[in-house]
C-alpha cells in the first residue's frame, strides 16, 4: 500500500471542535476535511449509541473499541479499496489530533 502524505501549511488549518464518546476535543484541520471529519464523528458516536443499547453495562471505552473493530471491519467488507483508504486516513487523522490532546 502506497500512502500519500500531503503537506499541509499549518496556517492553513482551522480549529474545531470535535465530541467522541462524550469527550470535547479541539483539534485543527484543513477546510476541506472538517465535512468529512464530522460525518465520520456522526456516525462513531451513532454506533457507540447503538452499542450502548445492544451491550449494557460496558464501560465508555469498551463502546468505543467495539465501533473502530465494526468501522474497520465495514470498510473490508464493502471491498471498496477508496472507502477503506478514506475511512483509515480519517481516522488516522483523528488519533493524531487525541494523541495532542493527551
Amino acid at each position: 500500500m502506497h500512502w500519500h502524505i500531503k503537506r499541509i501549511n499549518m496556517a492553513e488549518l482551522i480549529p474545531i471542535n470535535i465530541v467522541i464518546a462524550d469527550r470535547s476535543y479541539r483539534i485543527k484541520t484543513s477546510p476541506a476535511d472538517e465535512e468529512t471529519i464530522r460525518r465520520t464523528l456522526k456516525t462513531i458516536n451513532d454506533k457507540i449509541i447503538e452499542f450502548k443499547t445492544q451491550f449494557a453495562g460496558k464501560d465508555m471505552q469498551d463502546y468505543v473499541a467495539m465501533v473502530l473493530i465494526w468501522y474497520a471491519t465495514q470498510a473490508k467488507s464493502d471491498n471498496n479499496p477508496e472507502l477503506e483508504s478514506e475511512m483509515l486516513e480519517v481516522l488516522q487523522k483523528i488519533e493524531r489530533q487525541l494523541d495532542k490532546v493527551k
